[in-house]
């Protein structure tokens, strides 16, 4: 169904976080769709996953929103975690445009700009609950929610075809420990005032009852900090500005200091500090500080929860932290949860304590961590308060969606839509419907720039990771068709030894030379394209391999490349 030309719309369009967990952008249009107004909320990274080698960030392609940016009017945070901001450092010059969010959430991206050469040029607005904003057709109002970070809020954008929410990650936490309170009287008037759709929150669809309070882990993680006898490290998400409030709390009940171990861990408590929270508790220390200390009176937390390689706990893991160390009989408590994707790094990193002697404590083993996403009860009081006609799930895989969705129905809603990322839905006029496919997908952070993880670039060292690579020298005969000389180089595809392999290689190569037609021997790509194929043909016979590969030409004492594959 497409849209309906010189008709106002109000549309829906996610490009990151729906069909997967991470990475979210989130795009709302009003009007018609030649000269249709545009506000994007949140903007996250994800992280690399196994088969992207050299990929440690990725996040959403935001090409159809780029083309279109001089209607953008503005990208709106819901809170600071990186699934929702950490992008802004590599998109923003794509983008330029005004940047909306709480005062904790620009604290931690002014961080983050900070180390860019564009920092001064970015627009930065603050904004507080019950605040209104209006942005083009947009009026924006702030609902405070819980989350494991300060300052969430909902989003309510009330434009002249109707009124959404948009609910961010969120739960209903009776005692938060930091931050605020799920304002459910605010969402019950807006849901009062009369709701067109709620795109929500789809994190913990299959989990039964509530997510539980952060409050509820004091206790547990006191009593088990206060069974352990050597140095302890804690490591959870490091913008989990309760749980580091929690777990300092828990420490120097039992007589230990705090050691922030992790360049995230460490720019969100400055953050937290510059916006009045953690006030109540001694100062926490730099790693410089632990090494006068006694490993019993120490409490470490660590960035590296989810395995990233880079991180503090990796490091201690390897024995190479400049300044710290973990030893046998030492503790390690893994206060979070796995992302999906990251089982086999965490496992990994895990393995590595272990063989240390370094006891691992997980959730399984005590109560040590709780989601800040709603179960399943908290999604039905959400439908319950706001009472939307249409509900859209985001910020899950498909199956959380389509699990989202059924939960809406059970729930009264007359209309739900689960729509992936690149899915354009159509809200408003008539009834709820998708109208178009548009251009999505996934850029890669490649050193100090950003790539399409389809293009050339990405796939083709994947490839070379994969399956090795071949470069090839062939000098040709200036009297007669021949290869005068050839010489084969190889990386990551022959053992040392294997010159067997390579003298086959070598001739085959030659061969294809002479087998060419006389009418092509003179055209270089042929020439390189014959042997290109020959050297894949012949790799995957005698070694089952497909070598990305390059020829270099040399013909009358010049040279030309090519041939790459």
């Amino acid at each position: 169904m497409m849209p309906v030309e010189g008709v106002d719309e109000l549309v829906f369009l996610p490009l990151g976080g729906a069909g997967e967990i991470g990475m979210n952008l989130n795009l709302y249009g009003y009007g018609a769709a030649e000269q249709r107004r545009w506000l994007m909320i949140d903007c996250g990274i994800g992280f690399g996953a196994a088969g992207m080698p050299g990929v440690d960030v990725v996040m959403p392609d935001p090409s159809y929103i780029v083309e279109r940016r001089d209607r953008l009017e503005g990208l709106v945070l819901t809170h600071a975690h990186e699934d929702h901001l950490g992008a802004i450092p590599y998109l923003w010059p794509f983008l330029r445009c005004p940047v909306y969010g709480s005062d904790f959430a620009l604290a931690i991206l002014r961080g983050k700009l900070a180390r860019t050469s564009f920092a001064a040029e970015v627009p930065l607005r603050p904004i507080a609950p019950k605040q209104t904003v209006a942005l083009g057709p947009f009026t924006l109002g702030f609902i405070s929610v819980a989350h494991s970070i300060p300052e969430a809020h909902a989003v309510v954008i009330r434009t002249g075809a109707g009124t959404l929410v948009h609910t961010g990650d969120w739960k209903l936490d009776p005692e938060p420990v930091v931050g605020g309170f799920a304002d459910e009287d605010a969402l019950e008037r807006v849901g009062d005032e009369g709701v067109l759709g709620l795109i929500c929150d789809s994190t913990n669809v299959f989990e039964p009852g509530r997510a539980g309070s952060e409050g509820t882990l004091l206790a547990p993680l006191t009593e088990l900090i206060g069974s352990c006898t050597n140095r302890v490290a804690v490591t959870c998400f490091s913008s989990n500005i309760a749980r580091m409030h929690t777990i300092a709390t828990a420490a120097h009940r039992n007589g230990r200091e705090v050691v922030l171990a992790g360049s995230a861990v460490a720019r969100n408590y400055v953050a937290a500090k510059e916006c009045g929270y953690l006030g109540e508790l001694p100062a926490f220390l730099d790693t410089d500080a632990a090494s006068y200390l006694p490993r019993n009176k120490i409490a470490l937390v660590c960035t590296g929860s989810q395995g990233e390689p880079n991180a503090a706990l990796a490091r201690l893991a390897a024995g190479e932290h400049p300044s710290l160390a973990l030893e046998a009989g030492d503790t390690v408590i893994f206060s979070s949860r796995v992302i999906p994707g990251n089982e086999i790094a965490i496992g990994r990193l895990q393995n590595q304590l272990l063989r240390r002697g370094i006891t691992i404590i997980g959730h399984r083993q005590a109560r040590i961590h709780v989601s800040g996403h709603p179960a399943r009860d908290e999604l039905a009081r959400m439908y319950a308060l706001v009472r939307p006609r249409v509900a859209v799930p985001v910020h899950g895989e498909l199956r959380h969606m389509m699990e989202h969705a059924r939960l809406a129905t059970d729930q009264g809603v007359p209309h739900t839509i689960v729509a992936e990322n690149g899915t354009m839905v159509r809200l408003s006029p008539g009834p709820a419907a998708v109208t178009e496919a548009v251009q999505s997908g996934r850029w890669a952070l490649e050193g100090n720039r950003v790539v399409p993880i389809a293009g050339e670039l990405i796939r083709y060292r994947t490839k070379a990771v994969y399956e090795g690579s071949a470069f090839v020298t062939v000098a040709l005969a200036a009297k007669q068709q021949a290869a005068a000389d050839v010489q084969l180089s190889t990386v990551g595809l022959l053992e040392q030894g294997e010159g067997e392999v390579a003298a086959t290689l070598t001739a085959a190569v030659r061969k294809a030379i002479d087998d060419l037609p006389a009418s092509t021997y003179k055209d270089d790509e042929t020439v390189r394209e014959a042997v290109r194929l020959t050297v894949r043909r012949t790799c995957r016979q005698l070694l089952g391999k497909r070598p990305m590969t390059h020829v270099h030409l040399v013909r009358n004492g010049l040279a030309s490349t090519g041939a790459e594959g």
